[in-house]
């Protein structure tokens, strides 16, 4: 690959490691302590701070700023990251925070990311692969999001809540509780309304595999018993079932967050 190219308004401070074969744009800033991957290219007025990260072919628009200091009350300057994987997309005015000493110091995002314009994640949060952030989306500290999830415009994610992989969360959305993995959630406050189904089908899951997931689904969010109990018996009837397991497992992982559920007559 060439050496980097970085445009004669930029600024990219002593200390500042620029991969092979990068653009730096106009009126970009690029910390003394950010390192920027192979092929990246940050288009104009883009500002990476701190220690932050960014793996190769990243693609970054205007106004983003990476790395600045986390909007949590709390942070005292202690020494924390921020780390974006490969082939993502960050679109204009998107900010992502660092951690805090309260949520391990580390906020990571996957590879192969999308963050459409004004979206934010914050402190101390862990982003899957593959997965969208449409415009406006705001997650608050110390949350999770897992590999191929979507995040609709205008959804807003409270701190500590979980987000399962390959789910689905409206736009416009306010989510409170945890979203389990492959479900959907719509609404201010957010309810679980069913499966991923359109997401899945896209993603290729076989039919069989939908179906079991509906099934699952059904028993999981009866009126019968406890959830508790409901979950045990969705776990002897579909063991082996990765999938499956993979939404048991994080209703009983727990967190700080209740579980989303459906509204009366949803399930």
């Amino acid at each position: 690959m060439s050496k980097p190219e970085i445009h004669p308004t930029a600024i990219v401070e002593d200390g500042a490691r620029i991969g092979a074969g990068s653009i730096i744009g106009p009126f970009s800033l690029v910390g003394a302590q950010a390192v920027i991957g192979e092929g990246c290219h940050l288009i104009s007025h883009v500002v990476v701070a701190g220690r932050t990260t960014i793996g190769a072919r990243t693609r970054i628009f205007p106004f983003a700023s990476l790395g600045h200091e986390p909007q949590d009350l709390k942070f005292k300057g202690e020494v924390s990251t921020l780390t974006i994987g490969s082939d993502c997309l960050i679109r204009e005015g998107v900010t992502m925070n660092p951690g805090t000493a309260g949520g391990g110091l580390v906020t990571s995002v996957g590879d192969r990311c999308a963050f459409l314009a004004n979206s934010h994640v914050g402190h101390d949060c862990v982003v899957g692969s593959n997965v969208i952030f449409s415009n406006n989306v705001m997650l608050a500290g110390h949350c999770t999001v897992g590999d191929f999830a979507i995040l609709g415009g205008g959804a807003a994610v409270i701190q500590f809540a979980r987000i399962g992989t390959h789910s689905f969360l409206g736009g416009m959305s306010a989510l409170e509780n945890d979203l389990i993995p492959y479900g959907m959630a719509l609404g201010n406050r957010a309810y679980l309304s069913g499966l991923n189904i359109v997401g899945l089908q896209r993603r290729g899951f076989p039919r069989e595999e939908i179906h079991s997931l509906r099934r699952a689904y059904r028993l999981l969010f009866a009126d019968e018993g406890t959830l508790v109990e409901r979950v045990a018996d969705v776990a002897a009837e579909f063991a082996g079932n990765q999938a499956i397991e993979e939404i048991v497992a994080f209703i009983r992982a727990g967190g700080k967050r209740s579980v989303c559920t459906p509204r009366d007559g949803s399930a």
